[in-house]
């Protein structure tokens, strides 16, 4: 059995908090939710990448709509591609559209381009 001593707890403590910190981001790119909903003009039309559980979804004839929720808030994100289960975690790559602001509320959404395993 191996000792670990508070001198390679002091060494191994800034490795381990760089591995969080690079972890606890979340998917290498993707944007919270929270960021789009909060200035929705300035992303309308781009292109952005978001991951997070699927809350509800629903799919029809090979298309579908899904809320993806990465715990920051949830947008709606639209696929020609079907729609992935409820309670799958996915990572979204699409262009983000927004539809209205009216005063704490903000209708927006992403019309889905790729999905991946985050």
């Amino acid at each position: 059995m191996t000792r670990v001593t508070a001198r390679t707890r002091t060494r191994l403590l800034p490795i381990l908090l760089a591995a969080i910190a690079l972890t606890a981001g979340g998917c290498k790119g993707a944007t919270d939710i929270k960021k789009l909903l909060d200035d929705p003009g300035r992303y309308d039309g781009t292109t952005v990448r978001v991951a997070g559980k699927v809350t509800t979804s629903i799919g029809l004839l090979g298309y579908g709509a899904y809320r993806l929720d990465d715990g920051t808030g949830t947008i709606l994100v639209v696929s020609k591609n079907g729609a992935p289960r409820e309670g799958a975690k996915v990572g979204v790559e699409g262009t983000f559209k927004s539809v209205f602001t009216f005063h704490d509320e903000t209708g927006a959404g992403i019309e889905e381009t790729a999905r991946y395993e985050p």
